[in-house]
């Protein structure tokens, strides 16, 4: 309904954006795998696990803590990223999360760090760059978020994991007709990848401002709002006592994941080893885990139902203690968090996958050169964020075709279409399909490896916002 009452309202951001342009038994000691697999997997796992080594064992927990600072780097980004993996290993083998973290944000070698991932031409596609309409979608949930907080003067708007910058560039291109929502905003982007935090910087038009007073910081300026833009390594950095609000947009699935197996014994950590022939491999811990704790947390928030019949959980321990930390953020700032992810609304098992040149191929495949992503548990990040705060209301999931058709995108695709070139219309129409749709598009009349394929679905959106501000739109 309030939706519909925006709509309605001829100055209503909304009307003139769319007119225009998861107790199980404590873990015990476990050394073998069991041969029984599971068939809730979401995504098959190729590899075996093998027990651990006697003589290893009494390491297998120990923390490891490495200064990378004087590391050796050889030829080869990849190369160096294998070599630093093997160095942590003669601690004993390390968690699934240990492996994927070096994996993705490895300093040296991580994936995310020294190139440009996104696109056609890199390893995946994500909906902001199928089409603009994402972006502007994202804008209106946001300008409403503001007028539900009272419209504040100043607000801190946060994208976690903002790839190229392309969505909020389109966010800030459709909002930029709404001065009093675009001059209350400080854009933060936090992004640990210093190539990509220059390709934000490109495609947010951005200008650094030179102050004659030593006494002012300089000011990076988006040209696109006129929105001062600073970046950061980690939500903390981000300067409290605002009103926030965050979006995660493709951000969660790549947070790292642990892995348990069901044993006759319990529940054992899944770790990864160097084999006889210096590959990599797969074993399970021969005792509890720190990670263990964070099992037995998701376990508590599942029904039995669900659990009796698994064989594997994934945790992924960062997401519950980051929308902890967002939860209790918003519950005192104000403001709120859109969650957007392709995952689950309930316990995920073994979902973890790597991704080269949008095709899936093996975890260990030369580290560094893949993308790993895993799973949303959007259950967890709802129990998390209720536990954290008392001040915050959790809401979703709901499908992304839901929650952008709700926006009013098929409005918005239609005001489009009137004004473009067939070229363009084509363009539309395929990015429409990719965000709302499911399966391949039946429109598509080019080659079969080339049809898009529905988002809308697989897709879920969540939204965590402070309770003062009432039922975001549109999960009404």
């Amino acid at each position: 309904m309030q939706l519909r009452k925006l709509l309605l309202q001829p100055s209503s951001p909304l009307r003139v954006l769319l007119s225009s342009k998861y107790p199980f038994p404590l873990l015990q000691k476990c050394s073998r795998f069991s041969s029984s697999s599971s068939s809730e997997s979401q995504i098959p796992n190729s590899h075996s696990v093998e027990p651990l080594d006697d003589n290893r064992s009494e390491h297998a927990s120990t923390a490891i803590s490495i200064d990378r600072s004087g590391l050796y780097n050889p030829p080869g980004i990849l190369l160096a990223l294998v070599y630093f993996i093997s160095f942590q290993f003669r601690g004993g083998p390390i968690s699934v999360a240990e492996y994927m973290e070096e994996v993705l944000t490895n300093p040296k070698a991580g994936f995310y760090i020294n190139r440009d991932v996104f696109g056609a031409e890199g390893d995946f596609i994500t909906s902001p760059e199928v089409s603009q309409m994402f972006g502007e979608m994202v804008g209106v949930w946001a300008m409403c978020l503001w007028e539900q907080m009272g419209q504040p003067n100043r607000v801190n708007l946060v994208e976690l994991g903002p790839g190229r910058g392309t969505l909020m560039a389109d966010l800030l291109r459709g909002a930029s007709k709404f001065k009093n929502f675009t001059e209350s905003l400080h854009i933060h982007l936090v992004e640990c990848s210093p190539t990509l935090q220059k390709l934000q910087h490109h495609n947010l038009k951005c200008m650094d401002e030179n102050n004659a007073n030593d006494n002012v910081e300089e000011r990076t300026i988006s040209s696109l709002a006129g929105t001062p833009v600073s970046w950061h390594a980690a939500l903390e950095q981000v300067p409290s006592g605002f009103p926030t609000i965050i979006v995660a947009h493709e951000f969660y699935d790549a947070l790292p994941v642990h892995q348990f197996q069901k044993t006759t014994r319990g529940w054992c950590e899944k770790l990864v080893d160097i084999a006889e022939d210096s590959s990599f491999r797969f074993v399970l811990s021969p005792q509890p885990t720190p990670a263990t704790l964070f099992l037995l947390q998701r376990c508590k928030w599942a029904a039995d139902k669900e659990l009796e019949k698994l064989e594997h959980i994934e945790v992924c321990a960062k997401a519950m203690e980051l929308t902890g930390a967002m939860a209790k953020r918003i519950g005192s700032d104000g403001g709120g968090a859109l969650i957007i992810d392709y995952g689950l609304n309930g316990v995920v098992t073994d979902s973890l996958q790597a991704i080269r040149k949008h095709k899936f191929v093996d975890l260990f495949d030369n580290p560094g050169s893949a993308d790993l992503s895993a799973y949303v548990d959007f259950a967890s990040i709802s129990h998390s964020a209720e536990e954290a705060s008392e001040r915050v209301s959790v809401h979703g999931p709901m499908t992304q075709s839901q929650f952008l058709g709700s926006l009013g995108i098929n409005f918005r695709v239609e005001s489009l279409l009137q004004n473009c070139t067939e070229e363009q219309a084509e363009s539309l129409r395929t990015g429409y399909w990719s965000l709302v749709g499911e399966g391949e598009a039946p429109f598509w009349e080019g080659p079969d490896e080339q049809a898009p394929i529905g988002m809308g679905t697989r897709y879920l959106a969540m939204a965590i916002v402070n309770k003062n501000q009432g039922v975001p739109v549109p999960f009404e």
